[in-house]
């Protein structure tokens, strides 16, 4: 069992902090996600359309990610927050990525809210994960670099185990050792508001698409949320 942790330094930092975590077991992806699907086309479609376009900067969602971000020494505008990142590259490519069916789910249940998402394959943690400031001996391997080594920024916010760290910059890139494929069958899928006041009616109206769309393809969903007040959950 794998518990997930705020420490009290970034509960304390950032006090309207609320974080879902999707539980999936029994993942299978390998077979065909028709909602998944139906869901990234039809934001491709609103944004063709003009109905609809991803946050940016702007947005007061995007924003308290920037003022995030530069709070623990992170430009914005060079290492973008995930979902900010995403967005960009919607709008500019008028589509979304094809990875495989679970990131698909989370990165369109992200652009559509704008909060960010990652995920991680539990198969792969060790350990307990927490979210915490860096003190910049950890090691950090970026997905899709797996010769890679770099180590966090002191003062950065990471998610990470026993091993090494899971994401960079709070939100910004996952590793490649937790990474989520087609094979992965236990994962926790992950979405964060720093805002719950305003926000947090939001960020659970995305968690439950999200476990629609995986409730598919599992044995078993879950979702835990994460708050100053209750900083772990198993």
């Amino acid at each position: 069992m794998t518990t997930f942790r705020i420490s009290p330094a970034v509960a304390d930092a950032f006090p309207d902090t609320l974080i879902a975590v999707v539980i999936a077991t029994g993942l299978r992806g390998h077979e065909p996600w028709p909602a998944t699907t139906t869901a990234l086309e039809s934001l491709e479609q609103q944004l063709a359309s003009g109905t609809w376009q991803p946050a940016d900067e702007n947005d007061p969602r995007i924003e308290a990610w920037h003022t995030a971000y530069r709070s623990f020494g992170t430009n914005p505008r060079r290492i973008r927050p995930s979902v900010d990142a995403l967005g960009r590259r919607m709008a500019k490519k008028g589509s979304l990525p094809r990875i495989n069916p679970a990131v698909d789910s989370y990165n369109a249940v992200s652009v559509r809210h704008g909060l960010p998402a990652g995920a991680f394959d539990l198969d792969h943690v060790t350990g307990d994960v927490d979210i915490r400031h860096a003190d910049g001996t950890e090691t950090f391997t970026p997905l899709g670099e797996p010769g890679t080594t770099e180590h966090p920024e002191p003062g950065e916010i990471i998610y990470t185990d026993t091993t090494d760290v899971l994401t960079r910059h709070w939100n910004h890139r996952d590793a490649h050792r937790t990474r989520v494929t087609e094979n992965s069958a236990h994962v926790a899928f992950v979405l964060e508001t720093l805002h719950a006041t305003r926000d947090g009616h939001l960020l659970k109206t995305a968690a439950a698409e999200l476990q629609e769309l995986l409730t598919p393809h599992t044995d078993q969903t879950q979702v835990l949320y994460l708050t100053r007040e209750h900083p772990e959950a198993a």
